[in-house]
């Protein structure tokens, strides 16, 4: 759905390779990979003139195929390892889409690995964007306050990293904020600029932290089962 003459391009970058959890994009949760329920929210969302997946992995593109997505083309097997970042797999897909003459104004990325979202997080994400005029990124609330992180030095004590806030209730430190990948929106032209999905300036758009969880173990995937079972959204 174009607003004006602007056209609105989502990418799901899923690649194959994880040290911790390999193929984890397409794992299943409730009888869903993963990467179906990211398909799946941005497609209800109806803001997109166009969805393409983007992948080296053949098992993910089977399985896009599968689902009836759109895959122009493989991804290089460099942006599929470190020190590759979803900004370089955004950029590359906007450049290829361009030489087949699709362009676009505006790119909405989501990862498979933050499966609770749905499509009203991508309509909210991207209302945000339309009234801001600024790069948008989902957020969450961190479950455990950092400004309480320890650090082990090397004779084995623990110190502070935040020594400001050493001994303090919980309450009584900021409120703190962490990426959780569910969406982020930007303008293509500030992408390219700037060659970040981070702006700057960049909007947090806030998700509850319980659907929030980034898959990024297998225990992480089974958290999100139990979730989803206990809210009978199974």
């Amino acid at each position: 759905m174009s607003v004006g003459d602007a056209r609105v391009l989502g990418i799901i970058p899923a690649k194959g390779g994880s040290t911790r959890f390999p193929q984890k994009n397409i794992a299943m949760l409730a009888g869903q990979t993963l990467l179906e329920r990211c398909a799946r929210a941005m497609l209800d969302s109806e803001i997109l003139d166009d969805l393409v997946v983007s992948s080296e992995s053949d098992e993910v593109l089977d399985v896009a195929h599968s689902l009836g997505l759109k895959v122009p083309f493989r991804r290089p097997s460099e942006l599929a390892k470190d020190p590759a970042g979803v900004v370089d797999v955004v950029q590359h897909t906007i450049d290829e889409l361009a030489k087949l003459g699709e362009v676009f104004d505006t790119v909405v990325a989501c990862l498979p690995t933050c499966p609770l979202r749905d499509s009203g997080v991508v309509v909210g994400a991207y209302k945000l964007f339309r009234e801001t005029g600024t790069t948008v990124m989902s957020i969450s609330e961190f479950t455990h306050t950092p400004f309480a992180a320890q650090k082990v030095t090397d004779g084995g004590q623990l110190e502070p990293w935040f020594p400001d806030f050493w001994g303090r209730k919980s309450q009584e430190m900021p409120t703190a904020y962490r990426p959780n990948g569910a969406v982020h929106v930007a303008d293509v032209e500030v992408l390219r600029a700037t060659g970040s999905m981070l702006g700057p300036p960049v909007v947090g758009y806030e998700m509850p932290r319980e659907r929030s969880i980034d898959i990024d173990t297998e225990a992480d995937l089974h958290e999100a089962a139990a979730y989803l079972a206990q809210s009978n959204e199974a």
